[in-house]
């Protein structure tokens, strides 16, 4: 069995200074335009795989010490 990748093509307007500073900023991270926008669309649509999410989930949940501190709505809005 083979699995074949397609890819496709797609254009995006974009003001040519906002590309000129994403350009600077993928260089620096040592990607192209292309990677980020890739990248950033695949956070976006996420992962069909329930699994894989499930395992994510478990990964990040549970590790938090709140130290004893309870949320109070009205002492982070500076309320009395």
């Amino acid at each position: 069995m083979r699995t074949f990748t397609l890819r496709m093509n797609i254009t995006l307007s974009i003001a040519p200074e906002v590309l000129a500073r994403a350009r600077k900023k993928a260089a620096v991270l040592g990607k192209s335009v292309n990677q980020l926008v890739r990248e950033y669309l695949q956070h976006l649509a996420g992962s069909d795989d329930a699994e894989r999410s499930i395992e994510e989930f478990n990964r990040h949940s549970g590790r938090g010490d709140s130290r004893g501190w309870h949320f109070n709505r009205n002492e982070i809005h500076g309320r009395p």
